[in-house]
């Protein structure tokens, strides 16, 4: 607790209002390890006014006896509001929560609080100590029955706690349905693409003849113009042979297309517009007006030659099962015919001549 120095000039002063309350509801009696708040009420103490509670020893369990099982906690109980210029008062309670586990009668120590007053005036307030008896719990041995340990109780289930599996089966049911509608989707439409996309011959002639014209001569335009044409025959290389024209130099495009049905006529003239090409993009080469017309002509035959040689393969290949001398002659003749062009083919030949 803290003291004042001056202890000579202190007032003692008793008082009541100590209380012993148990902090469980409906006990008349206090049994062992039962809590109880030991305290203090002081009422109309003046607004400003400083109360010094004392210090409380607290006991072990091996001491036996009362223990503490808690610090001071004071509380306000009540305000009382006085006439202007005059202080508020307020109803102070004031305890600790203390307990025993042993049975026996216990007195416990007076309580004192020292009070400094907003004048200045210091006293000590003094209240009575209590008295009180801790019981054991009393068992009837004559009609006590030790029971086994009970085992987990089963509660019926209940709508409101199926419903959710149920609820959350039927949403995934529902994603689960969605997901393969949409892979089903995909996979029509992508069969439905590949049965209405175009050969791939058309795709580059259509591109091709998108470069027509010398509207894309200019130097400043030059790099649009064989960068367009280079990519349409690279793509339609792709898809002929099987390259990957779009990722190669041009050494490893043409490297790639030694072997294959290209006319040996037009691989070094294409070889060459794709150096061209090359030139034009990275070396800011600035290609004359006859290079730049043979361009356009150039791809375009390349297509429809290569084009023409896999529709001559494929006409062949059901007759090479046959046997007998008819077959011969029938080959021959198949072979001696000209291969069917696309209808496209005369209109861009036609193109062709004029540029030339």
């Amino acid at each position: 607790m803290n003291t004042c120095l001056l202890s000579i000039f202190l007032t003692v002063v008793p008082m009541e209002g100590v209380f012993l309350a148990p902090l469980q509801e409906g006990r008349d009696t206090v049994l062992i390890a039962d809590q109880m708040l030991y305290g203090v009420e002081i009422k109309d103490v003046p607004e400003g006014t400083r109360l010094y509670f004392p210090e409380i020893q607290q006991k072990s369990p091996e001491e036996g006896g009362v223990m503490v099982l808690s610090d001071w906690q004071v509380d306000t109980l009540d305000v009382k509001r006085q006439k202007k210029g005059l202080p508020r008062l307020y109803d102070i309670r004031a305890g600790f929560v203390l307990t025993s586990f042993v049975e026996g009668e216990y007195q416990l120590p007076p309580l004192s609080v020292e009070r400094h007053s907003p004048e200045g005036k210091v006293d000590t307030l003094e209240f009575a100590p209590l008295t009180f008896n801790v019981s054991p719990v009393l068992i009837d041995t004559t009609s006590f029955q030790i029971h086994d340990i009970k085992g987990q109780i089963r509660y019926p289930l209940t709508f409101r706690e199926v419903l959710p599996y149920i609820l959350g089966f039927q949403l995934l049911a529902v994603l689960v349905i969605l997901a393969v509608c949409l892979i089903m989707m995909a996979r029509r439409k992508k069969i439905y693409e590949e049965m209405h996309r175009d050969p791939a011959h058309i795709v580059a002639l259509r591109k091709l003849d998108g470069f027509r014209g010398s509207r894309l001569w200019a130097p400043e335009k030059q790099k649009t113009f064989y960068s367009g044409v280079t990519d349409a025959l690279r793509e339609y290389i792709v898809a002929r042979y099987g390259i990957s024209a779009m990722e190669m130099t041009t050494k490893e495009i043409f490297d790639g297309l030694k072997g294959t049905d290209v006319p040996a006529d037009i691989y070094p003239e294409l070889k060459e517009l794709f150096e061209r090409a090359d030139y034009v993009k990275f070396a800011k080469y600035v290609a004359t007006d006859d290079e730049n017309a043979a361009a356009v002509p150039l791809a375009v035959r390349f297509v429809t030659s290569t084009y023409q040689s896999e529709v001559n393969a494929d006409s062949t290949e059901p007759l090479s099962g046959q046997q007998g001398p008819l077959s011969g002659q029938s080959m021959r003749s198949e072979g001696s015919a000209p291969a069917a062009v696309p209808e496209e083919q005369p209109v861009i030949e036609a193109s062709d001549k004029k540029e030339n």
